[in-house]
């Protein structure tokens, strides 16, 4: 198909050729009438000496001949070591001696997939999924975050003081520091994040964060209906499963070493721990907390969301109140 800016469609050079093989024109008076080179009119009128109004037709730009291609035994290596090792293309061309470019090209052309969308154990494409409604599923998980101590870790007053924060103790042999705990529940259709840093996560703990999510989720109009999360203790409790029952909330478990069922709420909590937890020197834990809830609403009605189309998760939610401000 002809480019906009194409001065001869496949009439237009039909009527040319036929100007000049039929008509007899000069190759340079019809390539003045048609707005053309002198070249070009005389190869439209040489192709339709030689095959008619067929010859009009574009022709393909790729060449007979590809002497720089490479031999299909490299190429066959190329992928041998995409399957076998799992190797991305820079590795693969330090190991065969090519550029990476060339086997990113390789892969691309063969229809191998990026190692992100691959299972690291098994190499089988991974599964994507999305429930259709918000509140169809809910995921839940906890991640563990070291405390800053006062005055800051060693990104605020370096690593001597951070080799001292380590091995400072209490009398029961346990950092004097500790740990905060991040509750999360994801929603899967839309993104909406509820996060709360609590003291442990013990089985009541994990409940209560439950029922204040719950109610959280609520306000905005989703009713949860399913929660899903890994096995850990606080979700194989009984008193999991009784808020689970008093909230009409079915509970469910990825299997054992299945992390990515779960894995939506676990690119969640990095994405946190990148964009807040560690997004700046804080100089005190408190300094760090004070600045979680801001962040969660950038995120959950400002920050652009590659899974949604580049939109927030409050896109999702028609009734969301007060997103976008």
């Amino acid at each position: 198909m002809p480019h906009r800016n194409a001065p001869l469609t496949e009439t237009g050079r039909l009527r040319l050729a036929r100007c000049v093989v039929e008509d007899g024109w000069p190759i340079r008076r019809a390539a003045e009438r048609f707005q053309v080179s002198p070249t070009t009119a005389a190869r439209w009128a040489g192709r339709y000496r030689e095959l008619g109004p067929a010859g009009m037709a574009d022709r393909s730009s790729r060449p007979r001949h590809c002497p720089g291609q490479l031999p299909r035994r490299v190429e066959r290596r190329i992928i041998g070591l995409r399957v076998s090792r799992r190797l991305g293309p820079a590795r693969i061309a330090w190991h065969l001696g090519l550029n990476p470019s060339t086997v990113h090209r390789v892969l691309t052309r063969y229809g191998c997939p990026q190692l992100a969308c691959l299972d690291r154990a098994t190499s089988v494409p991974v599964r994507r999924y999305e429930r259709e409604r918000p509140g169809e599923l809910v995921h839940v998980d906890v991640k563990k975050l070291g405390n800053i101590p006062d005055g800051g870790g060693h990104r605020t007053a370096g690593q001597q003081r951070g080799r001292h924060n380590k091995h400072v103790t209490s009398p029961g042999s346990h950092p004097v520091i500790g740990y905060g705990y991040l509750h999360t529940a994801l929603d899967d259709h839309s993104r909406l994040a509820y996060t709360e840093i609590l003291a442990d996560e013990r089985k009541q703990t994990a409940a209560a964060f439950l029922h204040r999510a719950h109610a959280w989720y609520a306000a905005l109009g989703i009713t949860i209906e399913r929660v899903i999360s890994d096995n850990g203790a606080c979700y194989r409790s009984r008193d999991w499963a009784a808020a689970c029952a008093q909230l009409a909330i079915t509970a469910k478990r990825t299997r054992p070493y299945r992390p990515q069922t779960n894995g939506k709420v676990e690119r969640y909590h990095r994405t946190l721990t990148e964009e807040w937890a560690y997004a700046r020197p804080y100089r005190t834990e408190t300094e760090r907390r004070a600045a979680l809830p801001d962040w969660l609403h950038h995120y959950n009605n400002h920050r652009a969301h590659t899974a949604l189309g580049g939109r927030p998760p409050a896109s999702r939610v028609t009734n969301l109140s007060g997103h976008y401000t």
